[in-house]
């Protein structure tokens, strides 16, 4: 039994994470799907949702009014989300130059921000895009290059995390790089399996409104646009530029991602049915199997416990060393004590060090 559990947690983990790449790389090599891009310029409305931005919403109106795009046929609309820093107070500066301000009073969320934006809306192209990204000057024309091909419902930008201007670098970077891969190839084959939230665009007609709640926008807008016969892409000329957030606001945006995932399948259980959903075997295989991987990482250590013997050593000494790098890495990142507590301790010392 337990070298049941051994082999069967040990190749299910390797296939989330190794297996499945491999499995695109030769769907791909056997029955790639390329995009026919060719110039045009549809009616285009850009949608920045924000709520607490003051520091960043400057920065980004002025990127997206600096894009590269006749402006007759971009619409910009800011949709704030009750914020309460004096974020609506600097987007206002910029209703003379065109740019229209849509505002909630009260904190509802990126969804709710999202569709009073949309019923605004009068461009066949959305285009979505967060705050504190910086984008390349020809992102709109890149991804409306993308809608030429009649199958195309959604495109997804790419996010490029880059640490003063020396490209992608950390553990975060890394791993971003590893899933940029995976999208690319899924996009080769039919469509990647969730949009990058900074960026990305959608035909109208498309558009679903969103329940107020949705933790992540950018997998059940393109999952919708599948399910409703359109192919999602990944376009990595159309760039959005980042800075890798603390290890604070990764591990939160992770946790986020991970209760959206389970918010997902209890929403749109069509996913799940290879019968509903044209890129089940992608879904399940990049999405779901992640989502069982912590519990069979425990599994896999259990069972090892159980076998202590020949090769079965080596791999729960290598299993031990890995957790320990791990913990190392959250003492380095967090230090022992966790929490909003030592979160407030940290910005005192900040404070002080500053005076």
């Amino acid at each position: 039994m337990a070298e049941t559990v051994f082999w069967s947690s040990l190749i299910f983990v390797l296939y989330a994470y190794c297996g499945y790449p491999l499995v695109l790389l030769l769907w791909k090599w056997w029955a790639p799907r390329p995009v026919q891009k060719a110039p045009l310029e549809p009616d285009v409305t850009l949608v920045l949702a924000a709520f607490n931005e003051r520091d960043n919403i400057r920065q980004k109106i002025l990127n997206c009014l600096s894009l590269d795009y006749p402006r007759e046929k971009l619409q910009i609309i800011v949709s704030l989300d009750g914020p309460t820093d004096g974020t609506e107070v600097v987007a206002l500066t910029f209703a003379s130059q065109g740019v229209q301000l849509s505002y909630a009073p009260k904190h509802v969320g990126k969804a709710a921000a999202i569709n009073s934006a949309v019923a605004r809306a009068q461009g066949s192209v959305l285009v979505f895009v967060d705050a504190r990204q910086v984008l390349n000057r020809n992102v709109i024309r890149e991804l409306a290059a993308n809608f030429s091909d009649g199958s195309v419902g959604a495109v997804s930008g790419e996010l490029v995390l880059a640490r003063g201007g020396t490209g992608e670098s950390g553990g975060v970077g890394l791993y971003w790089r590893y899933e940029t891969l995976i999208r690319t190839l899924e996009s080769q084959i039919h469509s990647v399996v969730g949009a990058t939230g900074a960026l990305y665009a959608i035909r109208r007609r498309f558009f679903r409104e969103l329940p107020p709640d949705t933790l992540l926008d950018d997998v059940v807008v393109p999952m919708s646009v599948v399910l409703n016969g359109g192919r999602v892409v990944l376009d990595r000329s159309a760039r959005a530029f980042d800075q890798p957030v603390e290890p604070e606001k990764e591990f939160g945006r992770k946790v986020r991602t991970l209760a959206g995932n389970f918010q997902l399948l209890a929403r749109m259980p069509q996913l799940l049915s290879p019968w509903r959903n044209p890129v089940f075997f992608q879904f399940v295989s990049h999405k779901v199997t992640r989502l069982f991987v912590p519990y069979l990482l425990v599994a896999l250590l259990v069972a090892n416990l159980f076998l202590l013997r020949g090769g079965y050593l080596v791999f729960l000494g290598l299993q031990i060393l890995w957790y320990s790098l791990a913990v190392a890495g959250y003492v380095a990142a967090f230090g022992w004590r966790s929490g909003p507590a030592s979160a407030a301790d940290r910005d005192e010392r900040m404070r002080m060090q500053a005076r």
